[in-house]
């Protein structure tokens, strides 16, 4: 699929996650790897270093396989992909996924977890 810029790509991305908890998946990847980051750092550890994206990818694409069901916009648009999911991991931070959901006029899909 071709988009015209970031917020284009940012209003599918978001329909690509429109199940809470494939967003809470996504949220607990980026966390862990941000940590992992940030201790290969502070701990000079490469190994923490390489297992970041690791994390990160492994709980995103199992969300994407067992809970949304179609395929990792990452695939696709890597970039795009890595920017949007720490746009969606800020917004979740800062309590603002909801109101963004409704901004594009997406409905939140209830569901237990």
């Amino acid at each position: 699929m071709n988009f015209r810029g970031l917020e284009e790509f940012w209003s599918f991305y978001m329909s690509q996650h429109s199940k809470p908890s494939t967003r809470r998946w996504h949220f607990l990847g980026t966390l862990c790897s941000l940590l992992c980051l940030s201790l290969s750092v502070l701990l000079a550890k490469l190994w923490l270093l390489l297992l970041a994206p690791v994390v990160g990818y492994g709980f995103a694409w199992y969300s994407h396989l067992f809970v949304e069901r179609n395929r990792p916009a990452t695939f696709g648009h890597p970039v795009w992909s890595l920017i949007c999911d720490l746009r969606m991991f800020f917004l979740i931070l800062t309590g603002r996924m909801d109101g963004e959901i409704k901004r594009l006029g997406k409905r939140p899909v209830l569901q237990i977890f």
